[in-house]
C-alpha cells in the first residue's frame, strides 16, 4: 500500500492535485492543497495518483509505502 502526501513547504496553491483527483484531495481556506483523510491509497487509485504526483510543477506531492 502507498500513503500520498504534500509537502507544505512545496505547496503554492497551484491546485492541480484537488482538480485532477478530488476524491484523494481537496484545499485548505487559502488555496492549498491538502490529503483528504489519511492519504493511503489502494491499488485502484495507484495510477490516479501517479499522475497528480507528476503533474505538480513544485514537486509537493509524493507517495511513500506504508
Amino acid at each position: 500500500m502507498k500513503r500520498i502526501v504534500i509537502d507544505s513547504n512545496r505547496c503554492t496553491g497551484n491546485g492541480r492535485c484537488y482538480a485532477l483527483a478530488p476524491t484523494l484531495f481537496t484545499d485548505d481556506d487559502r488555496g492549498y492543497g491538502q490529503v483528504a483523510g489519511d492519504g493511503v491509497i489502494g491499488d485502484d487509485q495507484l495510477e490516479v495518483a501517479q499522475d497528480v504526483v507528476l503533474a505538480c510543477p513544485e514537486e509537493a506531492v509524493s507517495m511513500e509505502d506504508v
